[in-house]
């Protein structure tokens, strides 16, 4: 597959990014787990060299994953290797490196600035290639001190350009005026995601980051309907916002019968589960830009391997949205 661009930046990335959270390992939000379990900082370090190797460059990371761990862990594996990435990392929660917890944000002009750089000394870098607002919804007059501020660290040469994490179009249309603005990131896949976002993003020259193209690891058929998640997982830990895909620590029956009814589709030509519920986002558009996640050099290699295999045909997408509520966006809990 070509590369792909980061919206107006110009920025050319692979069609695939590493999703950066789980490597940040444990830490706490609204008194729950908020990783994916215990992480070894050196077997991180070697999936990253493996997805360079293997056609990766573009790494999102967040301040907040393991309240800054995630991002240190990147810049030790990326020393020497720096021109060879793009880094795309997130601001505006406010976290304890003592407790390991998030508590709060904050987007006022003098933290945005500190954020920026304590995660360029995390990085161990100079520059971040894309720098995006992570906190899912604020007001009128807190974006405009946002995206003033976010654009005299462009001045400064601190960032090339930003974006925003979340799902609310309202919110997107806003950012979207500004020229610095290159990216929207929205989770997307089959279980959960919003067309209109994506189509948005089309029209105004942006990149559709996708955030849990994987469904947060159900749509890797290593769950079974039945299976348990521990509490010391965040999708066992019981956020709201995590219901769509494991409910009450099993994963989520309605987003289980999608995966089974769209099954065969996926592992079409002998991709893996994963490997098609990739190829699904890269055939809705060629803005798309999936971020799965990782802990290990075997999950990278299999992630990356779908690259090989390309997107899903016009004719596979089409036979997929008939399938009743496949269409994302359409799950009802």
């Amino acid at each position: 597959m070509k590369q792909r661009v980061l919206g107006r930046s110009g920025i050319q990335v692979s069609p695939m990014g590493l999703g950066c959270w789980a490597i940040g390992g444990q830490f706490y939000m609204d008194n729950k787990i908020d990783g994916y379990g215990q992480t070894d900082d050196k077997e991180s370090a070697k999936a990253i060299h493996a997805a360079l190797d293997l056609g990766i460059n573009f790494l999102d990371s967040s301040d907040a994953y393991g309240i800054g761990h995630s991002e240190e862990a990147i810049g030790k594996a990326l020393e020497g290797k720096r021109e060879n990435a793009v880094i795309a990392t997130k601001f505006g929660f406010i976290g304890n490196e003592a407790t390991k917890t998030l508590q709060g944000y904050n987007v006022s002009p003098a933290y945005i600035e500190r954020a920026c750089d304590a995660s360029l000394r995390r990085l161990r870098t100079d520059y971040i290639d894309l720098y995006q607002l992570h906190v899912w919804e604020v007001g009128i007059s807190e974006l405009d001190s946002v995206t003033d501020t976010l654009d005299r660290l462009v001045s400064k040469g601190k960032i090339r350009t930003y974006g925003w994490s979340t799902d609310l179009l309202s919110g997107i249309k806003l950012i979207a005026e500004k020229k610095n603005c290159s990216a929207i990131q929205q989770e997307y896949s089959i279980v959960k995601g919003d067309d209109e976002i994506v189509h948005f993003c089309e029209e105004n020259n942006l990149a559709s980051i996708n955030r849990s193209p994987l469904a947060m690891g159900l749509l890797t058929g290593k769950y079974k309907k039945d299976s348990k998640i521990s509490q010391d997982d965040v999708r066992g830990a019981g956020f709201s916002w995590a219901e769509h895909v494991f409910k009450d620590g099993k994963p989520n029956g309605e987003a289980y019968k999608k995966l089974e009814a769209v099954r065969d589709i996926l592992t079409s030509k002998g991709r893996t589960l994963a490997q098609g519920a990739l190829a699904w986002i890269w055939g809705k558009s060629n803005v798309t830009i999936p971020i799965p996640g990782f802990k290990t050099v075997k999950q990278v290699e299999e992630n990356a391997k779908a690259m090989e295999f390309g997107p899903l045909t016009a004719e596979q997408i089409q036979e997929i949205e008939m399938v009743p509520g496949t269409v994302p966006g359409t799950v009802t809990l």
